[in-house]
């Protein structure tokens, strides 16, 4: 049953890749590999009608993509799990220790490292004399509204990371780019932290909705 439709959905694939597939196309090819003996084009619909777009999808907690009628654990295991993988894969592709010598190579790292991020959360990015990337350190991950900073725990992330040099950065998962005063005020605080164990704050980068701001770039934080 739709064994031929599958096969000419997994051929165009093979052949055109899914830049022209369709958002509900794209879930049903999906669909495909958790649902073996049923129509998955409809049930692509309904899930882009429910949600609003493919990205709501993906992000869509597993308990309620399975109150969808059809979705069964693991089709909801699996489209759950397409932007996590998408963010190991992206920094994987940066390699080992990747040089951050300028605003907008430190921007396209912090996007892909917050891909599929849904809440806030906030990194240190420790760098090493040459502006390379020692470790990501996750300090915080809080709700969607704030991530409480502490500046204690940052330094004692740096010192074990042995920083010469740091990046701030988290995520607006509302969309925003704009820093609030508290955001503007955490990271002075955490600026004259780190002055105390002579470790520069190069910059503080907001991301949200696959774009960035540079605190540097815009004179908040001198660099």
């Amino acid at each position: 049953m739709h064994r031929g439709h599958r096969e000419r959905v997994k051929n165009r694939f093979l052949k055109e890749g899914l830049d022209s597939f369709e958002d509900h196309q794209i879930l049903e090819l999906l669909l495909f590999y958790s649902i073996p003996r049923k129509d998955t084009n409809e049930l692509a619909h309904t899930l882009i009608k429910k949600y609003g777009s493919l990205s709501a999808v993906f992000e869509a907690d597993v308990a309620d993509l399975m109150s969808t009628p059809g979705i069964g654990k693991n089709s909801a295991i699996l489209l759950n799990l397409i932007p996590s993988l998408a963010r190991i894969y992206f920094k994987d592709k940066w390699g080992h220790k990747p040089k951050l010598n300028s605003t907008a190579k430190a921007g396209e790292y912090l996007v892909s490292l917050f891909s599929g991020r849904l809440y806030e959360v906030f990194y240190v990015i420790c760098l090493d004399a040459q502006n390379r990337v020692n470790h990501a350190c996750l300090v915080h991950e809080g709700t969607i509204d704030q991530a409480p900073i502490y500046p204690r725990v940052i330094v004692e992330a740096v010192l074990r990371h042995q920083a010469h040099s740091v990046i701030l950065a988290h995520n607006h998962p509302g969309g925003t780019l704009e820093p609030s005063q508290a955001d503007i005020n955490v990271t002075r605080r955490i600026a004259a932290a780190l002055d105390t164990i002579s470790v520069r704050v190069l910059d503080h980068i907001i991301v949200a909705d696959g774009k960035y701001f540079s605190f540097a770039d815009h004179g908040i934080i001198d660099n």
